[in-house]
């Protein structure tokens, strides 16, 4: 991979290459040009639905896994740089409710460290160089207050990403050309209403996501609700993660997609794709679905 094409990639950019490649697609002769479906992913839920606005008479079906309604920069990242290592710090490590967190306890927790200290010292792994490098920042007290300070280095840390002071993009924060350029995006719910309403939609979120949380797929199912677009879909999974395996509500948990994930996703698109006639779609594991269709099953 080439750093001096990435590392300058705008938003725009990859709008464009997914054109191209859709554009691709749609000439091999073993694909039936009438029912192409996109799929995006995390950043990708902010791509596929202007692909699918730009190419309404190609796109049958968008699929949004792991979704973005607000703008990630200017709304969303305040939530796992802030929000969300502040609720563990309280609600897991501040076991006798004081509002406080001792160096050491806090050392041990990569989840907190990494928005506290560079990644050379973090790489060590070695909880004693971790608490030596905290205790450089917290003087020689044993405990911080939470509130007060960890919270007040935690909000430091999201105004230093958010900021797009960097000229060059590196590989211990997102590159400030592309940073800058997904702030500049209108948010989902802004445009969502541009599909046109021969194009379904599935919106599929863990519940225990922490970088894309559930609420995003709420918002945006509320405001497909509220534009009457005729057949759309939300799948919620309990216990899963951004990646759609079993993961903690802090943090991302590294593994393949559930394969009952992955049955919910070729069921649907059976239905929504030609394939099947059935309309009615049903779910045996424990999920949360939400639909609203008004359609034929295609």
């Amino acid at each position: 991979m080439d750093p001096n094409i990435w590392m300058d990639a705008t938003a725009s950019d990859l709008i464009k290459d997914s054109k191209k490649a859709l554009n691709v697609l749609i000439k091999q002769p073993e694909i039936d040009p009438k029912r192409i479906s996109v799929i995006g992913h995390s950043e990708g839920t902010m791509y596929a639905p202007r692909i699918a606005i730009d190419n309404s008479t190609i796109v049958k079906n968008v699929i949004l896994m792991g979704t973005l309604a607000q703008n990630p920069v200017k709304d969303l990242y305040y939530y796992p740089v802030v929000t969300s290592p502040l609720d563990y710090a309280k609600q897991v490590l501040d076991k006798n409710n004081t509002d406080s967190i001792s160096i050491k306890d806090l050392s041990a927790y990569q989840l907190l460290t990494k928005f506290l200290l560079p990644i050379s010292i973090l790489n060590t792994n070695s909880t004693q160089d971790i608490a030596k490098a905290l205790q450089k920042n917290f003087g020689s007290k044993e405990s911080i207050d939470i509130e007060k300070e960890l919270q007040s280095l935690f909000i430091k840390k999201y105004d230093n990403l958010t900021s797009f002071s960097l000229s060059k993009c590196n590989l211990l924060r997102p590159c400030p050309i592309w940073w800058q350029s997904i702030s500049n995006l209108e948010p989902n719910p802004s445009i969502i209403g541009n599909i046109s309403k021969s194009t379904d939609v599935l919106l599929l979120n863990g519940e225990n996501d922490s970088q894309t949380p559930v609420q995003q797929a709420f918002l945006l199912q509320q405001r497909l609700t509220e534009l009457n677009h005729p057949d759309h879909t939300l799948i919620t999974y309990p216990n899963l993660g951004h990646l759609f395996s079993p993961s903690p509500k802090w943090s991302t948990g590294q593994g393949p997609i559930e394969q009952y994930v992955l049955a919910d996703l070729y069921t649907w698109l059976e239905a929504h794709s030609g394939l099947s006639h059935s309309s009615i779609y049903t779910t045996k594991h424990n999920t949360t679905l939400d639909t609203n269709s008004h359609s034929s099953g295609g």
